[in-house]
């Protein structure tokens, strides 16, 4: 049987980790398997050949995806020329489903099957899509238990394969451990500060969360401060909003998030896949988000879910706080920080329900995504 020839798509730093775990899993089940693409670090080192980086993907509402809409379009434009002239068993897109949905709809249409990781949280908004997921997707492999259900009338087939994260991280993580591989103080409380990794929500959200934990160090409720920077071209951003705390424990960490997230004692995190993270290494969390006025103002309303963090969304009730836009300031995030940490009650409620998603999440996802993948190059 002929080794297959995948093609791949990934958006940013988390597509990047998920798509890497899949990656390892297809090579074991099919040596020589090439995969090709958009993909980031994670996924060259799992064997992909990286035609575009990920993380030209990485852009943060409306105003971000306005200014750099040429650079998107043409890329998405010569990929899928690439594509068409040498089509692939199988294309896979990874999240990102502005970028995604169009171009596998085009592929689609060209006879090319169609497998697409995370569902479009259609629950929560921009319900309009399902009609361009139904055109462009042939199966969905979803990640929470709740979404296939949704596509049950579609005609797009929809499997739930679990969480790949609630396999890789552990259910009982080590923080002392953690501590040791950053260089940590084994004493004390750490605070983590997750801004992100695209640059846009970075640039707003890295000053406020800053000065929060300054204000958290001052209290004496924080004594060290961990901030992972998830790529490179981000540390610039960084470093600059970190000149006006030349006090602040600032512990700098390039990458390693989950080492950072299983170190800490609470995190600052912005909105997206980060919150799920921080629940799945049971840690309490505040989660922030900021975007451009523009964007907020088009975003607004079209909600379907009264809350935006993941752990509340799964959850079904307000666990930990979200502070959104005007409501995320230094002084809102170091308060609600303070709160969660002066009550144990809570913290060990915390620890429960989290403990309780990962192992409705737990499945083994890698493999049930493989084996979906390859199924639909062998038909």
């Amino acid at each position: 049987m002929a080794t297959p020839t995948l093609a791949f798509v990934a958006g940013e730093a988390s597509g990047d980790l998920l798509a890497s775990h899949l990656l390892r899993a297809l090579h074991r089940q099919r040596a020589g398997l090439q995969a090709v693409g958009i993909g980031g670090p994670q996924m060259q080192a799992a064997g992909f050949e990286a035609w575009w980086s990920s993380e030209r993907l990485a852009v943060n509402g409306y105003a971000d995806v306005l200014a750099r809409l040429p650079e998107l379009l043409l890329m998405r434009r010569r990929l899928r020329q690439r594509l068409l002239a040498a089509p692939p068993a199988v294309f896979v897109g990874v999240d990102a489903p502005d970028f995604n949905l169009h171009l596998e709809r085009r592929l689609r249409q060209a006879g090319i099957p169609v497998a697409h990781l995370v569902s479009p949280s259609i629950w929560a908004w921009r319900r309009e899509r399902i009609e361009l997921i139904r055109q462009a997707v042939d199966h969905m492999l979803c990640i929470f238990p709740f979404e296939p259900a949704l596509y049950a009338e579609t005609g797009v087939r929809a499997t739930y394969i679990g969480h790949p994260l609630a396999e890789v991280i552990p259910l009982e993580p080590d923080r002392a451990a953690a501590r040791r591989q950053l260089g940590l103080n084994a004493e004390g409380t750490v605070l983590a500060v997750l801004p992100g990794s695209r640059r846009a929500e970075v640039k707003h959200l890295i000053a406020p969360m800053l000065a929060a934990a300054a204000q958290l160090v001052r209290s004496g409720r924080m004594t060290q401060i961990a901030l992972p920077v998830a790529h490179p071209g981000l540390k610039p951003l960084v470093l600059q909003a970190a000149q006006a705390y030349p006090a602040l424990p600032l512990h700098w960490v390039d990458g390693q998030s989950h080492a950072v997230m299983a170190a800490c004692d609470l995190a600052l995190v912005a909105s997206g896949t980060a919150t799920l993270e921080c629940a799945l290494f049971k840690r309490p969390m505040v989660i922030a988000y900021r975007m451009s006025a523009l964007s907020w103002r088009m975003m607004s309303g079209r909600g379907y879910l009264p809350d935006v963090g993941l752990p509340n969304i799964l959850a079904g009730t307000r666990l930990v706080p979200e502070l959104l836009q005007h409501d995320c300031t230094a002084e809102t995030l170091a308060l609600a920080a303070s709160q969660l940490m002066d009550d144990p009650a809570r913290l060990q409620n915390l620890h429960d329900r989290f403990t309780a998603m990962h192992l409705s999440l737990r499945r083994d996802t890698a493999a049930l995504a493989s084996q979906a993948i390859l199924e639909m190059a062998r038909a």
